[in-house]
């Protein structure tokens, strides 16, 4: 397994093994599968029904494993300093939404006459979150009016670029997500996406390296949504997005997502989002989740 950073020399311990309890119903199935369609190269891979990836951490790195079980989270983790594990289970908690409360949303989308049949149809579905908020922010901007597909193949790119190469290979693991330092140190002009992209990425990551953006809950949404709206290239989709996963909101909305259109054309219906107030987020996923099958 690897070691840390390019300064540090540490061994890391042995793999550890986390139980982190689920509410039921709790749809792992469709949660991993939506990892999967968005892993990165050389930082994620799914494996069956389990999702990997590489962590950096506050002291060192870690690699982190996560398959979903009947009224658990499975969780093995390695880490380098032990101090680390219990944020890397938060972090899991954190993406696997496994405080979300599956009754109150099944009730109140349930109810709707569009919704109904999917959540019936796909119980406890869950709120894909974030083991870093400022990297979700630059999956967001990469993914801005592309492809799920054309957006991983950029990211790869800035991974194996900017992102901090393990001393030692892991299965596909080769690198840490590229951090708010490395993004912010880089020439807009380089980056492999329009110039009005590059800026902004690069805008949240000077933001991010100097501690004046901070992506990761708890989090002021009003003003976070307020700052990120401030960046030239960052809109309304965008910072939606960076709400519903960095940060957790249950009531984000993206308007004009394509995916959304998509869903709604096929089940041949127009949307009033406000009628699916808290719980915006889940029925974006509940339309995502129905252009899948």
């Amino acid at each position: 397994m690897p070691c840390s950073s390019r300064d540090s020399h540490r061994v890391p311990i042995g793999v550890s093994t986390l139980l982190l309890p689920t509410i039921e119903p709790f749809d792992g199935e469709s949660l991993v599968a939506f990892l999967a369609a968005r892993a990165v190269a050389g930082v994620e891979e799914v494996i069956g029904g389990t999702y990997r990836r590489t962590l950096a951490l506050e002291r060192g790195g870690g690699i982190v494993a996560v398959t979903p079980a009947r009224g658990a989270v499975r969780c093995e983790l390695e880490v380098e300093d032990p101090v680390d594990a219990g944020e890397v289970a938060a972090r899991c908690r954190r993406l696997f939404d496994l405080d979300a409360d599956p009754g109150a949303i099944a009730a109140a989308l349930g109810a709707d006459p569009l919704l109904g049949p999917l959540v019936r149809r796909r119980p406890g579905l869950r709120l894909p979150g974030a083991v870093d908020g400022f990297e979700m922010a630059v999956r967001a901007i990469v993914g801005q009016q592309v492809s799920v597909a054309g957006a991983r193949t950029v990211l790869g790119r800035l991974v194996a670029e900017f992102g901090e190469p393990l001393t030692a290979l892991d299965g596909q693991l080769t690198h840490r997500f590229p951090g708010p330092a490395a993004l912010a140190a880089a020439d807009p002009a380089a980056l492999p996406f329009p110039r009005t992209r590059a800026d902004a990425l690069i805008s949240v990551a000077r933001l991010a390296a100097a501690g004046e953006l901070r992506l990761d809950p708890p989090a002021d949404l009003a003003a976070i949504r307020a700052a990120l709206m401030a960046i030239r290239g960052v809109g309304p989709w965008t910072a939606s997005y960076i709400e519903m996963r960095a940060l957790g909101d249950p009531d984000a909305f993206p308007p004009g997502d394509v995916g959304i259109r998509h869903a709604l054309a096929r089940l041949g219906a127009s949307a009033d989002d406000e009628a699916w107030r808290p719980w915006r987020s889940y029925a974006v996923m509940y339309l995502w989740r129905s252009l899948a099958g």
